[in-house]
């Protein structure tokens, strides 16, 4: 059986094709789906666009946009129902680079702008939940 790397519970991964050069990830095997932190989202047929503030507590802003994959049911952590957007994205974290599904939220009141969940992290990584940034640069 091949050794999977070890990351830490949060890791800096790039978003490529969002323009997303770095930014802070939680990785969560707690949650199935993979969430980013999305605001102005606008739907215009199958295409939405949005803003991401890749630094926590900074105003800077990075424009993405993206193709509309499909609108989901979520349940937050909270327990709440939420319809959310979905867009497929490359993502780089630890040498690899792979596609994932990510829905679109608000995530002001949370520590991490990006969650990767576990059908995203499933069959690539460990996860040591006592460990942060092991896997150096995005």
């Amino acid at each position: 059986m091949k050794e999977l790397p070890l990351l830490g519970w949060r890791e800096d991964i790039a978003l490529p094709a969002l323009g997303i050069a770095r930014i802070t990830a939680k990785l969560d095997t707690g949650a199935r789906t993979s969430a980013i932190h999305a605001f102005d989202i606008e739907k215009t047929g199958r295409r939405v666009r949005f803003g991401v503030h890749p630094l926590q507590h900074s105003p800077r802003t990075v424009w993405c946009e993206a193709a509309l994959v499909d609108e989901r049911s979520v349940t937050d952590t909270s327990g709440r129902r939420e319809l959310r957007p979905v867009v497929r994205t490359a993502v780089i974290l630890g040498g690899q680079r792979w596609v994932i599904e990510a829905t679109l939220t608000a995530r002001d009141a949370m520590r991490h702008h990006v969650l990767l969940g576990r059908t995203a992290l499933a069959g690539r990584f460990n996860i040591n939940p006592a460990a942060s940034f092991l896997a150096g640069d995005a």
